[in-house]
């Protein structure tokens, strides 16, 4: 089984904020393949499908952010499942501006809390992560000058239009790591080269 893990934290007050952009592409997921309704299991709501033949669940941790691994903890004790191959986490990074989308297979949590608590309950930072630019542009740098602040505030109007827009392309990203492996999804999806690496 295939699990795509959405970062985010509960609360209505948090739903519109850019640190819950992770939980935008599980709902987004659900629906358009059209998974069972959501269900509560520990400390995550999940849903359940078939997608090309793969079953496919779809993780809502409901713990706060820094305790997200939490949801993994369960499935790291599975005979035959593996992170490095079985489990997408998708989050917010404040590193990539809106409309940007990074795919990687390993790496390390690169200060965010979500993905520390991850890998330590994982235990490696062998595990795909699809990261969802969420940064502010140019002309918007400055006005927050506390991270905290800037990743729990929500996004203007024509952000949130950016974010939406990319459904497609994460959606399309999500079903190629499931039929092809991260690899694959990486040459066929992220958006433009990196800067530290040039890949």
């Amino acid at each position: 089984m295939k699990v795509i893990v959405g970062l985010g934290n509960p609360g209505r007050e948090y739903a519109a904020t850019r640190h819950n952009v992770g939980w935008w592409l599980i709902d987004h997921l659900a629906d358009v393949w059209r998974f069972d309704g959501w269900k509560k299991d520990g400390e995550s709501h999940v849903a359940n499908g078939v997608v090309g033949g793969v079953k496919v669940r779809l993780v809502k941790p409901q713990t706060f952010m820094n305790l997200s691994g939490q949801a993994l903890k369960n499935y790291v004790r599975r005979p035959f499942w593996s992170a490095a191959k079985d489990l997408l986490i998708v989050v917010d990074e404040v590193q990539l501006p809106v409309g940007r989308i990074r795919l990687r297979p390993r790496g390390s949590a690169g200060g965010h809390n979500g993905l520390k608590s991850v890998e330590h309950a994982l235990g490696t930072q062998e595990y795909a992560r699809l990261r969802i630019g969420v940064g502010p542009s140019e002309e918007r740098k400055g006005i927050y000058k506390d991270l905290a602040d800037f990743v729990l505030s929500p996004f203007a109007r024509d952000e949130r239009e950016d974010i939406l827009a990319l459904m497609p392309q994460l959606t399309a990203t999500a079903e190629t790591w499931l039929r092809e492996g991260v690899e694959r999804a990486m040459n066929l999806h992220n958006r433009a080269p990196d800067a530290d690496t040039g890949k």
